[in-house]
Parts: C-alpha cells; sequence; structure tokens
C-alpha cells in the first residue's frame, strides 16, 4: 500500500502538522458553540469531542515519541533550545488536565463553557508557540534522512487512523486549503477518501445538534 505520510519535511511539517492544528481549533470552536447552546450532551457533539480527543492523542504521541526525541539528540548541549522541548511536553500535561475537566463538566452539566474556554485558550497558545518555535527549530536541526525515518515510523503509527484523520481535517475547511492537505498526500490516499473514507465519514455527522 502506498504510503499515507507524505515524505518531505515540508509536507509533515508545514502542511499535515498545520492542518491537524485547524482542524483542533475548528473543533473546539464547535464543541463551544454547542455547549453554550446547551447541547453539550447532544449524541453527535458528544461523537465529536471523542473523536477531537482521539486525534489530538495521535498527535501528541507522533510528538513525544517520534519527532522530539529526534531534536532532542539534535540539540545536544544547546541546552537553551532544548527548553522549547519540555515546553511542548509541559503544554501537553496541562492540556490533558483541561480535557479532563470538560469531561468532567460535559458529564455533569455544570460549568462547561468555562471548561471549553480554558481548554480552547491554553490550546491555542500551545499550538501557536509549536508553529513559531518548535517546528521551525525541528526544521532547523533535522537532516533530510531523519525526516525519512520520522515519517516511515510515524506511517506504522497513523496509517490505521487514516480513514479518519484526512476526512477529518478536510471537514468544512476552504477549498484551497483542502487542495493543499490532499495534494501533500499519495494519489491511492486521496481515492480512498474520496470513495470511501470521507462519505462513510459524513454519515456519522460529528457536531450536528
Amino acid at each position: 500500500m502506498e504510503a499515507f505520510v507524505a515524505r518531505s519535511r515540508d509536507a509533515i511539517c508545514q502542511t499535515l502538522m498545520h492542518a491537524a492544528h485547524d482542524a483542533f481549533r475548528r473543533d473546539l470552536d464547535r464543541l463551544a458553540a454547542a455547549v453554550a447552546a446547551g447541547k453539550g450532551g447532544a449524541a453527535h457533539v458528544r461523537d465529536g469531542w471523542d473523536n477531537l480527543k482521539d486525534q489530538l492523542r495521535m498527535h501528541q504521541d507522533v510528538g513525544e515519541r517520534l519527532l522530539w526525541p529526534r531534536v532532542e539528540h539534535a540539540l545536544a548541549g544547546r541546552p537553551a533550545e532544548r527548553a522549547v522541548l519540555a515546553d511542548m511536553r509541559d503544554g501537553h500535561a496541562r492540556i490533558a488536565a483541561l480535557t479532563a475537566c470538560v469531561d468532567a463538566a460535559l458529564e455533569d452539566g455544570r460549568g462547561a463553557v468555562a471548561a471549553v474556554l480554558a481548554l480552547r485558550e491554553t490550546l491555542e497558545g500551545h499550538l501557536r508557540h509549536e508553529e513559531s518555535t518548535a517546528l521551525p527549530l525541528a526544521e532547523s536541526v533535522l537532516e533530510a534522512g531523519e525526516w525519512r525515518a520520522l515519517a516511515a515510523e510515524a506511517e506504522g503509527r497513523c496509517a490505521p487512523a487514516a480513514p479518519l484523520f484526512v476526512p477529518w481535517v478536510v471537514d468544512g475547511i476552504a477549498p484551497v486549503d483542502r487542495s493543499r492537505f490532499l495534494t501533500a498526500l499519495p494519489g491511492s490516499v486521496r481515492a480512498r477518501n474520496r470513495v470511501t473514507w470521507e462519505p462513510r465519514y459524513r454519515k456519522r455527522r460529528l457536531w450536528s445538534i
């Protein structure tokens, strides 16, 4: 099967990672709108939230286990720059705690608006830091061979999730962004998404209330 993860540095950092970031923002906005309307307990909203948590965990797992250890190794003897990676890990811990707060608020029906806002603000700060500092740092220190090895490992971890990840990313995004994201993927993946994955994803009606 043709690889799911594009092999170039630009595709990994500038397209796939950034596309996931934008999808996190979009879904948290959807969740905020749902809880503000008193619909946080609706079945399709909860399904959307569960999927968002799964996608966030996968994204963080790729960073923690595959990307940041390589960057950390390349930054040996450069403590100031390695501190950026510590910030990334600290951010993941804060996001996990706030995600648990959202879960609790959705369960008891109280404080959901404030909990979602706190998560949205913290995640936004984390994503901006990653986009402006951590990912450019990775691009500056990792060689082409390291990016290829990273892509191969990420393929093994992420390929089983591709049938949901790809249509989730392009759900409702602007045509130019959709084209940019899909073009970064192999042709066989685009075909599967068009014929099978996206129609199946739409039937789930995530976030509909």
